[in-house]
């Protein structure tokens, strides 16, 4: 179930949902194996992964993605975020 997500975090929203995506290719995985792998709907992966919308969605959702895809959930943010260098040039 996807939550409202604040205009401040919208952008935060955006750039994981865009790491998940990236991952997922790299991984091989379709959308449906991912949901399957990570015991959610592929509706909602979708939604995640929808370039310029904010979906937002629970830190256990976010584990079972991060498990899914075989990485830490803390590389995973940090995959997501864009250094200072790029954002302020």
């Amino acid at each position: 179930m996807s939550k409202v997500v604040s205009f401040k975090n919208q952008d935060r929203f955006i750039q994981l949902g865009i790491a998940i995506a990236s991952l997922r290719k790299l991984r091989g995985l379709s959308q449906e194996k991912l949901a399957e792998k990570a015991h959610i709907s592929r509706s909602l992966v979708s939604s995640i992964e929808a370039p310029g919308l904010a979906t937002g969605f629970s830190l256990e959702v976010f584990f079972d993605i991060a498990d899914a895809l075989n990485i830490e959930p803390a590389k995973l943010i940090n995959a997501s975020v864009f250094p200072d260098s790029i954002i302020n040039n």
